[in-house]
């Protein structure tokens, strides 16, 4: 456990990390919801807030005066234990409070933290402030992504920020890492934070596999798409097929095609594709089809994490084929934060590493993230194994 004072200098960067992203927005933009996935930043500044209050100030501080008694239902998430709550669809409808209420209320409760962080070193009330940061870190990526998503779905298609570089570059030639079969042990095994899905350290049996040292380009990728890849039915599940028919996909989120040319939107505006960037913005049906094509498979997350310490990885979230599932002796906590993870652990895909949007201090090797898999709104990439 990370002591007291450590925890609220983590907790007040975070907070003010939070809001800074949101600095280069303007007031219009903060209440914009395109889809149901992306909600408004003004929700994720209020959604962070109130799991503070609601799940410390309310149990810890005795004294402690709610801001507003409509915030819980206006800003919980899913949160069946706690009560009711708006619709997730309806975030985007939420034009009061306003964002200067909104911004307000962060204050109130930042500084109750602080005032309550001073006397209170209870080791409980310590372990969920630390999953309440690291929450808010998660709302991070979030919020870039969401922002992103935003900004990239208006007609003038705006640009976000000089600052934020979504596209590096690896700079290495391809070549295949070989792992030898054998068993393995799979999970997170230190003192340091994890959330509970990468709890229940197992041994797995894997064969020989070989994987990939870096991500597919775009410059890869764009082979795929000249290659009719979007048009072969043979490449994709039935239901990526029935996906990419539905929905006339034809490239990857974000990507234009101009005069013959491809460009795609990232959050400086609108650029020309970095053909030797990481391909990004697909979902898991396009990064299975483009591993069919390649005449590979995406690795299971097992093999990921057992070959991770031998490549480079953090720029992109990765697909794997691996079902979001529990561990071994998996336990869900007892109360609302049960629900965190474990109610999630079905119909979804488990990705690994991070991405370029993902805040310092919250990526390790046994992170599991998780999402279905038409979802391409994240920084998703692709790594092949075979």
């Amino acid at each position: 456990m990370v002591s007291t004072d450590t925890l609220l200098d983590f907790f007040i960067e975070t907070r003010k990390h939070t809001e800074a992203i949101c600095k280069p927005l303007e007031i219009e933009d903060y209440v914009v919801q395109p889809i149901i996935d992306v909600s408004p930043p003004k929700w994720h500044l209020g959604h962070t807030t109130w799991f503070f209050e609601e799940f410390i100030l309310k149990t810890y501080n005795s004294n402690y005066q709610v801001f507003d008694d409509d915030f819980s239902f206006v800003f919980n998430s899913y949160y069946e234990t706690v009560g009711k709550r708006v619709v997730r669809a309806d975030r985007g409808n939420l034009s009061r409070p306003s964002v200067k209420k909104v911004f307000e209320y962060r204050d109130y409760v930042t500084q109750a933290m602080t005032n309550l962080l001073e006397y209170n070193n209870d080791k409980t009330l310590l372990e969920v402030l630390e999953i309440g940061i690291h929450h808010e870190k998660q709302h991070q990526e979030l919020l870039l992504t969401d922002i992103k998503y935003i900004l990239g779905n208006n007609p003038l298609l705006p640009k976000y920020s000089d600052v934020f570089k979504e596209y590096t570059t690896e700079n290495q030639p391809l070549h295949w890492i070989s792992i030898n079969e054998g068993i393995y042990e799979i999970g997170h095994n230190s003192n340091d934070f994890c959330f509970d899905n990468e709890l229940g350290r197992h041994k797995v049996y894997l064969h020989d596999y070989s994987i990939s040292n870096r991500l597919v380009t775009n410059a890869e990728y764009l082979e795929f798409i000249k290659a009719d890849g979007y048009k072969r039915f043979d490449l994709w599940h039935a239901q990526g097929w029935d996906w990419v028919q539905q929905n006339n996909v034809v490239s990857p989120l974000y990507w234009h095609q101009v005069d013959d040319e491809w460009y795609n939107y990232t959050l400086n505006g609108l650029t020309e594709i970095a053909l030797d960037a990481p391909v990004t913005h697909i979902s898991y049906y396009e990064a299975f089809a483009y591993a069919q094509y390649r005449n590979c498979r995406l690795p299971t997350e097992f093999e990921w994490e057992s070959a991770q310490h031998q490549f480079k990885w953090g720029q992109r979230w990765e697909w794997t084929e691996s079902a979001y599932l529990p561990y071994p002796n998996y336990k869900k906590p007892d109360g609302a934060l049960g629900e965190y993870n474990g109610k999630f652990m079905v119909n979804q895909k488990v990705l690994r590493g991070s991405s370029v949007a993902t805040p310092v201090n919250h990526s390790r090797p046994t992170y599991r993230n998780f999402f279905q898999t038409d979802l391409r709104w994240q920084y998703t990439g692709i790594r092949l194994a075979k």
